[in-house]
């Protein structure tokens, strides 16, 4: 039975890019940030703190704002300055008419005068204007080019900045905070809240301000003009900014709609793209196709609303401006007629008067984007503010010898402050010993292996490796001396030959093949189209699982280190593969110890001693033949009579 639609979103929306889930999912590929859907909390400190990335551009960004003033006063400029060319024509046509200049179209008048001299005939008078209004203009032009070339180097400068120190911090957190955050919401922050902000600085910040220059440019030409035409156009400014406001909440409201839906109607494509042998095994094409079609529906019918409403700004803005227009020229041609206002007055009045609703819509219009923008900027402070792994202390030790003499000591420790998942746990392994974990599902088994590499630090008691408690070892020397193969296997975009070298960056590639060969994957790769050169794609896709378990056994072993954890290192592979597997794994154990966590209980048997964990603490202790002979809870899990789950 098909999910209703409320199901589908909620499920779709809420499971983009979860923990472990689709890398982005929904949310990213619908391109909706969540700093998106409000405003920023404490926007004067977020902005205090983009400001002091601009600090070191200061002298170049004040250049940006002065050609920007430039390029604004040269375009209001250069219009003003048709006023006395408009008037010299309509003397040239009717010598009778007689033409009271404002103060500023007499300086205009005075200006290109100065070029031809008083009595230069209306030809030259025009000519000379037009090469006056050509150099102002190219003025205008040159500065505005600067300034977006300066703009754009400077935004870029910043962003490249940014970027780097939020990815530097992104590998000094510990796992704790992966654990918490869907990889959406990491991944969101590198892509749709850092073009946010990058939008804000090179864009937005810059057309706001040109906006109030230009608005305030106009206000000044056309008081100068004709101060009651000024205020009969002002008293459309509430109209203009109400309606823009409204028009732009309404819009807003109805994107982030069709974002949501667009985020939901990705996650469902991506699933089922990825799920087809599943849909087909079940029969579930009928199913899929109608929650499909639910889902496509639902953001046709939003996107029609976004984009309608979207688009309705402009006709109305327009047809408002239009009407003040009208109402301008009206009185305009009155006041014209009657000797009050110029010809070359009420025309390029006229021409301001369209422009002074644009900055009003264009600053309307931004500040959702700077707001939107400063949100997305406050989570990228946040990951950038969150608590990095402890740093080493200052002395920390160098361990160059490390021999692998694993002791836990009264080891107790929880996630969540308050919750314990381990109690108190004390077991020792001797370099070269093989210890085992079995339990159930929760039973705290891999929790063990992450106190060991200090993914986690423990709550009570201690952890020393060769008698010095591993908060005393620095953690890259710590992790150097910890292989470990897990179930879920991860490999990199690259050749199978990086892939091997990640686990020691320095390893030849005679070292490469031969941990190779120790892991039996030596002659799978062989068989690859180009053998060790051959590139891995999106996580090992064209190889099969038990290859990529190969190959990551492979890497562990190209490390050399004195101690290998292998958590549920078989579980995922077919028994043909497991015993090649297997023959890997017994020569990558050889001298090292080892710790295994296994469901399949035959893996273990040869192991030097068997920890069986319930509920955090270790009930049963021994090797294979001791814990069969207790009859205890080894015993059952062994002989199937209660389920390893």
């Amino acid at each position: 039975m098909a999910r209703n639609l409320e199901q589908l979103q909620k499920q779709y929306n809420s499971a983009a890019g979860g923990p472990g889930g689709r890398a982005g999912g929904g949310m990213m590929r619908g391109g909706r940030s969540q700093a998106a859907k409000g405003k920023p909390k404490n926007a004067g400190k977020t902005v205090k703190r983009l400001l002091a990335y601009l600090k070191p551009y200061r002298w170049r960004i004040a250049l940006v704002f002065l050609c920007m003033l430039f390029s604004t006063l040269t375009s209001l400029g250069g219009s003003y300055l048709m006023a006395p060319i408009i008037n010299k024509l309509t003397v040239a046509v009717n010598p009778a008419a007689q033409i009271k200049m404002s103060q500023t179209e007499r300086i205009a008048d005075g200006i290109i005068s100065s070029l031809t001299g008083s009595s230069a005939e209306p030809f030259r008078y025009i000519v000379a204007a037009a090469m006056l209004l050509a150099a102002v203009y190219s003025v205008g032009t040159v500065t505005s080019y600067l300034q977006s070339r300066l703009m754009l180097r400077t935004t870029q400068n910043v962003m490249e900045k940014i970027r780097n120190e939020l990815f530097e911090k992104l590998q000094r957190l510990p796992l704790r905070y992966f654990d918490s955050k869907p990889t959406g919401e990491i991944m969101s922050r590198f892509t749709n809240d850092i073009d946010n902000m990058e939008a804000m600085v090179n864009n937005s910040l810059t057309s706001t301000f040109s906006g109030i220059v230009t608005l305030a440019g106009v206000l000044v030409f056309m008081i100068s003009t004709n101060w009651i035409l000024t205020l009969i156009t002002a008293a459309f400014v509430p109209v203009f900014a109400w309606g823009g406001a409204a028009i732009a909440k309404l819009s807003r409201n109805y994107y982030g709609a069709q974002q949501a839906a667009l985020g939901a109607l990705n996650g469902y494509i991506e699933e089922t793209v990825t799920g087809q042998n599943v849909i087909k095994v079940f029969n579930h094409e009928d199913e899929c196709e109608e929650e499909f079609g639910a889902l496509n529906g639902d953001m046709r019918g939003k996107q029609f609303r976004a984009t309608f409403w979207g688009g309705l700004m402009g006709p109305i803005m327009g047809n408002t401006s239009q009407i003040s227009y009208a109402v301008t020229v009206g009185i305009g041609g009155v006041f014209m007629v009657t000797g009050r206002l110029t010809p070359g007055g009420l025309s390029v009045f006229a021409h301001y008067s369209r422009q002074f609703s644009m900055p009003i819509n264009q600053i309307s219009q931004q500040m959702a984007s700077i707001f939107s923008a400063l949100a997305g900027a406050e989570r990228v402070f946040d990951m950038m503010d969150a608590e990095p792994e402890l740093p080493d202390g200052e002395d920390a030790r160098e361990m160059p010898d490390m021999s692998g003499y694993v002791v836990l000591d009264h080891v107790s420790f929880g996630y969540i402050p308050g919750k314990t998942v381990l109690k108190d746990i004390s077991l020792y392994a001797k370099p070269g010993q093989k210890i085992a974990f079995v339990g159930s599902t929760g039973a705290g088994k891999t929790t063990v292996t992450n106190l060991l590499n200090r993914f986690y630090d423990i709550d009570e008691g201690s952890i020393t490796i060769d008698g010095v408690d591993v908060r005393n070892i620095r953690r890259d020397v710590l992790r150097k001396n910890i292989a470990m193969v897990l179930q879920d296997t991860h490999l990199f975009t690259g050749t199978v030959m990086e892939n091997i070298r990640y686990g020691r960056l320095d390893a030849t590639d005679e070292e490469v093949i031969e941990a190779a060969k120790t892991a039996s994957a030596h002659s799978f790769i062989m068989k690859l189209a180009d053998g060790y050169d051959t590139v891995i794609e999106g996580d090992g896709a064209n190889l099969s699982q038990g290859q990529r378990q190969l190959l990551n056994i492979a890497r562990a072993a190209i490390t050399k280190a004195p101690v290998l954890v292998l958590d549920e290192a078989t579980s995922s592979v077919d028994t043909r593969t497991e015993r090649h597997i297997e023959k890997g794994l017994s020569m990558l154990m050889r001298d090292r110890t080892t710790f295994v966590i296994a469901h399949r209980l035959s893996t273990v048997r040869n192991a030097d001693a068997i920890m069986v964990l319930e509920q955090g603490r270790i009930i049963e202790r021994g090797d294979h033949d001791d814990l069969l002979a207790q009859k205890g809870r080894y015993y059952e899990l062994y002989n199937g009579i209660t389920e390893l789950a």
